[in-house]
């Protein structure tokens, strides 16, 4: 399996703090049958100020303490980002990672504040779009404006997202309403993965092997096999 979003780097967010236990968790990721993760620390400007010049060096010294510690585990570089007026001058800049590519565009890892979804955010995807950028909104599902009313999230379908689901949250680990969104995003077919977000090693490891058993009793073994493998494949190129 191949996870596209998780925050095992260290010391950048409130994901791992220490290298020590970004190794447990890649050793966790292992032994649940992930093959490749994307790491991708928070770009929230005001709160996590990361950009490429501030995580590669990060990633690049947790890749050398993987292959130190002879972990089979292959990584790659993103950034989870918080949508911001501040995402302009950042993209502007070229100072964020992207998780790969779709169609000839670039997949930018796009995260709403998990209380609403901002007005005029249907505005900043279109600028995005035009630039030849294309988000996967990470997590749609735990967003309380979309738990309340699904219908929140139809002009970022129309105008053709990609959706990342938790894998927590289609087994139910993040509440009853979390997991009723999820299972209508697969059933509508709207989700293109699902990622752990894995953030630690007790509320939150990196784990998909439970979520992709579930979503194949709901869309069947082919349909969840994309999600886990074939769509994270073919962004990120592997």
């Amino acid at each position: 399996m191949i996870d596209l979003h998780s925050h095992l780097l260290p010391g950048l967010d409130d994901g791992a703090r220490t290298l020590s236990e970004s190794l447990q968790l890649a050793r966790i990721a292992v032994a649940d049958g992930i093959e490749h993760m994307t790491l991708t620390p928070h770009i929230h400007p005001g709160r996590y100020e990361n950009d490429i010049s501030t995580i590669q060096p990060i990633f690049e010294a947790f890749q050398q303490a993987l292959k130190d510690e002879f972990i089979p585990l292959t990584v790659s570089m993103a950034g989870e980002v918080r949508l911001s007026a501040e995402v302009l001058m950042l993209v502007a800049e070229n100072k964020v990672p992207f998780l790969g590519r779709w169609d000839d565009k670039n997949v930018m890892l796009l995260e709403f504040p998990h209380s609403h979804i901002p007005p005029g955010s249907d505005k900043l995807v279109r600028w995005l779009l035009d630039r030849n950028i294309l988000p996967m909104i990470a997590h749609p599902e735990r967003n309380k404006d979309i738990v309340r009313d699904l219908d929140m999230i139809f002009p970022f379908v129309e105008m053709g997202c990609l959706f990342q689901l938790t894998a927590m949250s289609v087994v139910g680990r993040f509440g009853m309403g979390g997991r009723q969104r999820a299972l209508e995003f697969l059933q509508r077919g709207w989700a293109t993965v699902i990622a752990t977000d894995a953030h630690n090693i007790e509320y939150r490891p990196p784990v998909l092997s439970e979520s992709y058993i579930a979503a194949q009793a709901i869309i069947g073994e082919n349909a969840a096999n994309d999600l886990v493998y074939g769509n994270p494949r073919k962004i990120t190129g592997l």
